[in-house]
């Protein structure tokens, strides 16, 4: 569970690099923002210049139609004053209107239309067929000056613009002047005034007088969201928005004829927000955001060349010296700055005092091991001695019981002696291995000759399973197993003539724990063999000793006798000290 918390917080927390990215990301932070906000302000700076720009451009497009226009309405006026002048009579008027259009070539048709919307006269002499003023009796009957495109029908059809300018002698109407201007007049003046600009000439109605395209599409190029009614209404103006092509344009509009005739003008933005930028733009916009982009950069390089590479290269050291690599002292780092030299000077020191350190326990621990070897080889010779000095009691004694109870204690003595000579031996003395040990104590005193003293054969058979032990469970486990061998030889019916058996297993039962096993064959002695072993056959002092040595291993003794064996076993946990603190 530590590991995989340790794991996620390495995942999660971030390294030096990014926390120094991070650190001065929000350092440079307030003068980014300031950037971007004094570009943005450019920008909408630019936006408004470019619907000002396109005001002049729509204004400077216009002016060819405008003048012509207002030239018109200043020749009506003139005509209305000049007739107004013959008291009603209208002498020459046809020809004042003839001459009119023969010197404007602008011009396709003049003329005077009465109050009973009669026409007086005209450029090309009054029409019998009168369904040309019928068709503008609205414009007509107005009494004010009207300009809108109309097509006069006794000219061939040809679409015009006809200016309207009343004519009053006081109070009293007395008709109005009829200008018509022909449409190509405008739209050629339109088309040539401003190629990128969309130019759209309407009237204060929302009908369209002429535009720079004049064709069946010619609205496409009109504002999506707005009428040109609701422009007319509001004047002057810039703003944004789609044509009915889905464009985005810049729409500005300007009156020509205040309140009657409008100028539209369209072209495409000069810029287009944060996203659709021209080059100088995106670069004045993000230029703040690759500013910080080499920073961070050129930080990170920084760190690294100054900061990261060492670390690094102190971590690589700290991993060698924990895979046991000691020999540090010449390692070096390449020009680091001060602070991290006096860090490595450091960890170099740290790892002299602990290697020296290391090498004296070591020396320490291998003293102590020389010493305790040499007192388990001391303590082996003596039980040694004393076997041999028993072994002569043994020759000298004439009493059988006295040679079988000295030969009790021999082999106890022995037995001892196999245990110190096993740990003189050893490598580890921390553990001891319970199968050699037994194993060679069992060969022991089979050479002694103590399972088989009249001479006859006995077999041992032997299985022990690889286990170890303490040093302080070997002796109560040594003992137990010597007794135990001790005791089968009394009941394997050695004497009796039958072959005669002991087997012996040390086992891993699981759970902790180790099973001693002697079984052996039996047969039950008669009178005369209690005899030759004497009043001490049979006493139970070998049964208390096994008593004693499973109460040492904390352990449990189960034996079980037969018609033809004897079995001994024994069952001890492998920690005994653990179980015996807890107790």
């Amino acid at each position: 569970m530590k590991e995989r918390s340790s794991v996620l917080d390495g995942f999660f927390r971030p390294k030096l690099a990014l926390r120094l990215g991070l650190a001065l990301s929000l350092a440079i932070l307030p003068l980014g923002l300031i950037s971007v906000f004094q570009t943005y302000e450019v920008l909408k700076e630019r936006e408004v210049l470019s619907g000002t720009a396109l005001l002049a451009q729509t204004q400077q497009a216009f002016s060819d139609s405008r003048d012509v226009i207002h030239a018109t309405l200043s020749v009506g006026r003139t005509l209305a004053d000049v007739l107004n002048a013959t008291d009603g009579s209208f002498e020459n008027c046809d020809v004042v209107m003839r001459e009119l259009v023969e010197q404007e070539n602008a011009y396709i048709f003049a003329g005077l239309v009465g109050p009973d919307l009669n026409m007086v006269c005209a450029s090309g002499g009054v029409p019998e067929d009168q369904q040309a003023v019928t068709s503008i009796v609205p414009e007509l009957s107005s009494r004010e000056i009207e300009v809108f495109m109309h097509s006069l029908e006794f000219a061939g059809g040809v679409a015009t613009v006809s200016v309207l300018v009343p004519m009053f002698d006081g109070a009293e109407y007395r008709g109005v002047v009829w200008i018509a201007i022909q449409m190509n007049q405008l739209i050629d003046a339109l088309a040539e005034a401003a190629p990128d600009v969309d130019l759209v000439l309407f009237g204060a109605d929302g009908s369209i007088i002429a535009t720079a395209n004049y064709t069946d599409m010619r609205r496409a190029v009109l504002p999506e969201n707005r009428t040109l009614q609701e422009l007319a209404g509001q004047g002057r103006q810039t703003f944004r928005d789609d044509n009915r092509f889905g464009i985005t344009r810049d729409f500005a509009v300007i009156p020509l004829v205040p309140g009657k005739v409008f100028a539209l003008g369209s072209w495409e933005p000069q810029q287009s927000g944060l996203v659709q930028l021209r080059y100088e733009q995106v670069f004045a916009l993000y230029f703040p955001l690759l500013i910080w982009a080499i920073t961070i950069a050129i930080a990170y390089i920084w760190v690294h060349y100054l900061v990261i590479r060492h670390v690094r290269r102190l971590r690589s050291w700290m991993r060698l010296y924990a895979a046991g690599r000691g020999d540090l002292d010449g390692a070096r780092l390449d020009n680091a700055p001060d602070e991290l030299e006096v860090v490595a000077e450091s960890f170099r020191a740290m790892t002299r005092r602990l290697s020296e350190q290391e090498r004296e326990l070591e020396a320490d621990l291998r003293e102590k091991t020389v010493l305790l070897r040499e007192v388990h080889h001391r303590v082996k010779n003596n039980l040694q001695l004393i076997s041999s000095m028993l072994n002569m009691q043994i020759r000298a004694t004439k009493s059988a019981e006295a040679k079988h109870l000295l030969r009790r204690v021999q082999d106890r003595v022995m037995a001892l002696s196999a245990i110190h000579r096993y740990l003189y031996m050893a490598r580890n003395l921390s553990l001891v291995r319970a199968d050699t040990l037994l194993d060679g104590i069992i060969q022991q005193l089979v050479i002694v000759g103590t399972l088989d003293e009249s001479g006859r054969k006995v077999g041992v058979a032997t299985q022990f399973d690889p286990v170890e032990i303490s040093p302080d469970q070997s002796v109560p486990l040594s003992l137990l197993t010597t007794e135990a061998a001790i005791n089968a030889v009394k009941y394997c019916g050695m004497t009796t003539g039958m072959d005669a058996w002991i087997n012996i297993a040390l086992k891993d039962v699981g759970d902790g724990n180790y099973g001693l096993s002697v079984v052996n064959s039996y047969v039950a002695p008669t009178e005369e063999e209690r005899a030759a072993h004497g009043p001490g056959y049979g006493s139970g002092l070998g049964s208390k000793l096994i008593e004693s040595f499973v109460a040492q291993l904390n352990g449990t003794l189960e034996i079980n006798q037969f018609a033809d064996r004897y079995e001994l076993h024994v069952v001890f946990p492998v920690k005994w000290h653990a179980v015996e603190e807890e107790g």
